[in-house]
């Protein structure tokens, strides 16, 4: 897992997961200002022309009531409910044990005790069906809790006991099974081919209480990369997300990103708290990589090459003269017991060392758009892959085997 430390200030983000203790996302978003970013002009500022091919194209307000009426019925809601103490109050007078019950003073100091349990709603998020028998798409960290029960609804209020197949911590993406017949279902698309400024749908169940809410906007940057950490100090990477201004609110997490053929293109995992419409979805490709995976093996198995490693960027090529701008340059972690370079892994079977930098993966550059980690994953366990590694001021080209990542 790549470990960054960028310059510019962070920007906190919220899990669309209704659940308690919800994760929490750490994004970089660049600065504009020195990107010659203009206002807009007003009505009066308008350039105007005497030809009529030149005018901008008539845009109209986008009517997505047939796809929406076409998705709906498969995406669903999912309600996580858990066993809670039940606390009672009672009284004790702290003189009774002193007196017995002559005391003259009357003190009555409230306590708390449990009495049982009793199973309570704790937090809700989206998912959808994609397939007839049952199975539905979720985030990982919507069913986290092993100790919680998990129920699916769908938009006709049909409710469904959901058993939780199999999680990919990695991609955040989670497995469910329900029993049922005949159910409709999602298919993905090609998130390869998704564009910048792609008109897109999401649905889900917003703030956990607004079941199926659709919002329209469209795809507002591609290839993002951002930073998740939960309430327990843990992190995970995730890279090659889209961003999308299409609203999205807590209770969205696992929700479909929806192009307008009526097709997954992502899944919707986060969103920026503390600005307006910036929400994050991961690839359908990835997704369903790993949904395919879960669905065979009952887990995501997925290759790994074992490096840790800090994307270079401009800054850091200045900040330590290297003579190259992009790649991951393998190097050890924070912690002790962080080697670079993994034990036994295939990149330490290849002879990859610490300070070497990783420039290509079968002839791609590893860079601001494609990450290291998300080159691999496009892989098989057993994939030999071709790696340019920049060595000691030398390149070179080495071939490394892919082994499964271990759990």
């Amino acid at each position: 897992m790549p470990e960054q430390t960028p310059s510019l200030p962070p920007v906190v983000l919220h899990a669309l997961s209704g659940a308690v203790g919800a994760l929490v996302i750490l994004v970089v978003l660049w600065s504009l200002a020195s990107q010659g970013i203009l206002l807009i002009p007003t009505a009066s500022q308008n350039p105007t022309t005497s030809n009529p091919s030149a005018q901008a194209p008539n845009v109209t307000a986008m009517d997505v009531s047939d796809v929406v009426s076409k998705i709906n019925p498969a995406v669903v809601s999912i309600v996580i409910t858990k066993d809670v103490p039940v606390l009672e109050q009672y009284y004790e007078d702290p003189f009774s044990q002193f007196f017995g019950g002559n005391s003259s003073f009357h003190f009555r100091i409230p306590k708390y005790r449990q009495n049982g349990t009793q199973q309570k709603d704790v937090g809700g998020g989206s998912g959808f069906f994609i397939s007839r028998d049952g199975y539905v798409v979720t985030n990982a960290h919507v069913v986290s809790d092993k100790e919680a029960q998990y129920t699916v609804f769908s938009n006709e209020e049909k409710k469904f006991d959901a058993k939780v197949v199999a999680v990919d911590d990695v991609l955040d993406i989670a497995l469910l099974k329900v029993e049922g017949t005949d159910l409709p279902f999602l298919t993905f698309g090609d998130s390869d081919q998704v564009r910048l400024g792609q008109a897109v749908i999401a649905i889900g169940n917003a703030l956990g209480e607004f079941r199926n809410t659709v919002s329209t906007g469209v795809i507002s940057g591609l290839s993002r990369s951002i930073v998740a950490s939960s309430g327990l100090q843990s992190q995970e990477n995730l890279d090659n997300v889209f961003q999308t201004d299409a609203a999205i609110n807590p209770g969205n997490s696992g929700g479909p990103l929806v192009n307008l053929a009526g097709e997954v293109i992502g899944v919707n995992v986060a969103m920026a708290s503390n600005s307006e419409n910036i929400g994050f979805s991961l690839p359908a490709n990835a997704v369903r990589q790993s949904v395919e995976s879960m669905k065979t093996n009952g887990r995501a198995i997925r290759p790994y090459l074992g490096v840790r490693y800090v994307p270079v960027t401009d800054a850091l090529k200045t900040q330590n003269h290297l003579s190259v701008d992009h790649g991951a340059l393998v190097l050890r972690g924070q912690k002790k017991g962080d080697l670079a370079v993994i034990p036994g892994s295939p990149a330490d079977k290849a002879s990859v060392e610490e300070n070497d930098i990783i420039l290509q993966i079968d002839g791609k550059d590893i860079d601001e758009k494609y990450s290291l980690t998300s080159l691999i994953r496009e892989k098989k366990v057993g994939d030999e892959v071709s790696l340019k590694i920049l060595h000691d001021g030398a390149e070179k080209t080495i071939r490394v085997k892919l082994e499964e990542s271990p759990q």
